[in-house]
């Protein structure tokens, strides 16, 4: 069974985790459409894994306006304080197991895989496929809203991943102790288009990895042997450990990050602030291929 030290776990762990009588265990919707904020709530509330909680990408996992922020970009990270006191007030404790999921592949419920363990919090896992995932084998579902437990008493622990900041990202830019990979789908990392920033391209040298290249036709993560066979073709002979993540807004990179994690390649950084915060950044370079 998977004891949530892997990053992530199948529906069927999932059931035999949530069975009754087994230890506390939290699960997360994190559904989110960028084009619709207030989608993934009617979402959640209309159909949910029994007992999960929702997190909302703006106003539980970014920074709120005027707040202190650990990124810049159109996400930006809250500090690791902001984030503890945001998990107490759900009721999480200090090591109790997390598995969180999306209907958006991955990409928004990697945010909160990423910033449990940049809070020190080992034991979260991603459910592989999703929602969709969990509906295909028949998992029951909840509508309506799930109640957060008493006040928790989470404590922040040594992060457990890296993060970059727009100036680290300059001072190593076109050396080889740093390899920038850009999980935007390649028009917008070619800068043919841009729907969302006010720059079109991307950071120079960077390579460009859609997040979706990690996924089968089933929304399940690839098998590790091939994941770790696609990203050393990318990477070319350059070392996995000089790897540093980003997207357009810090959100969508995280199952980059996730799959080099499960391909045994490490755990790489990532740049959180990513494109939207590099391009608005006065003096920062920006490429384009088109």
């Amino acid at each position: 069974m998977n004891d949530l030290s892997y990053p992530i776990i199948d529906v069927a762990q999932l059931r035999e985790r949530l069975a009754p009588g087994g230890r506390r265990l939290w699960v997360f919707d994190c559904s989110f459409d960028l084009d619709d904020p207030a989608a993934g709530w009617e979402q959640y509330r209309s159909g949910h894994i029994p007992g999960a909680l929702y997190a909302h990408l703006d106003d539980d996992l970014s920074a709120q306006r005027d707040a202190p922020a650990a990124s810049g970009g159109r996400h930006p990270l809250p500090t690791r304080e902001a984030f503890a006191q945001r998990l107490r007030a759900w009721g999480l404790r200090r090591d109790e197991p997390v598995v969180v999921y999306d209907r958006q592949g991955g990409k928004v419920c990697g945010r909160l895989w990423w910033m449990l363990r940049w809070c020190g919090h080992a034991p979260v896992a991603v459910l592989d496929g999703g929602w969709a995932a969990w509906l295909a084998a028949g998992g029951g579902i909840e509508t309506g809203e799930t109640a957060s437990a008493a006040t928790g008493d989470f404590d922040l622990g040594p992060a457990l991943v890296a993060l970059r900041s727009a100036g680290d990202v300059a001072a190593a830019l076109g050396t080889p102790g740093q390899t920038l990979i850009d999980a935007r789908a390649a028009p917008r990392y070619a800068g043919k288009v841009e729907p969302r920033d006010p720059v079109a391209g991307h950071i120079p040298g960077a390579l460009n990895r859609p997040f979706t290249d990690n996924f089968d036709t089933d929304g399940r993560f690839k098998p590790p042997a091939r994941l770790r066979a696609e990203f050393e073709s990318l990477l070319a002979g350059r070392d996995p450990a000089t790897v540093v993540h980003y997207c357009g807004s810090g959100v969508s990179a995280t199952p980059n990050v996730l799959a080099m994690t499960v391909a045994g390649l490490g755990t790489p950084a990532l740049f959180a602030g990513s494109w939207s915060e590099w391009c608005t950044t006065p003096g920062l370079p920006c490429a384009r291929t088109c």
